[in-house]
């Protein structure tokens, strides 16, 4: 046997994971607190200041009296957020493909131009309808 398997039992084991997750878990929550103090619109620079220097000094307190005095407000926040980053997206998506509609518009425009010519347009056409062309 390792002395290593000797001097550190299986409980104790346990417990360094427990501890180890709990700090994770609070660490998590404070980097929450912190997102949520500078998300917010209706509180100004010296009030976000000041929950930051509580929350720095005075580590549990602080994050459990702004769980308890915010904490609807953050689930309302976080929604906003996820709604307002999925309608970008979606914004984004109808830019960006246009579809087969938007491809052949495309291609004329270009034809149009002079880019390219009329056998490239035809191409481009029969690709973007998904046809066959030869």
């Amino acid at each position: 046997m390792l002395i290593a398997e000797t001097d550190y039992p299986f409980l104790d084991i346990l417990g360094t994971m427990l501890i180890f997750f709990a700090w994770m878990a609070w660490l998590w929550i404070a980097i929450t607190i912190f997102a949520d103090v500078f998300r917010r619109k209706d509180m100004g620079g010296f009030t976000k200041a000041l929950w930051c220097i509580f929350v720095i000094i005075v580590p549990f307190v602080g994050v459990l009296i702004y769980l308890i005095a915010y904490h609807n407000g953050m689930a309302e926040r976080n929604v906003k957020q996820v709604e307002a980053n999925q309608a970008a997206f979606d914004d984004y998506v109808r830019k960006t493909a246009g579809g087969g509609a938007g491809e052949i518009a495309q291609a004329k425009q270009l034809l149009d131009e002079g880019t390219i010519t009329q056998a490239e347009f035809d191409a481009l056409k029969a690709r973007a309808t998904g046809a066959s062309g030869t």
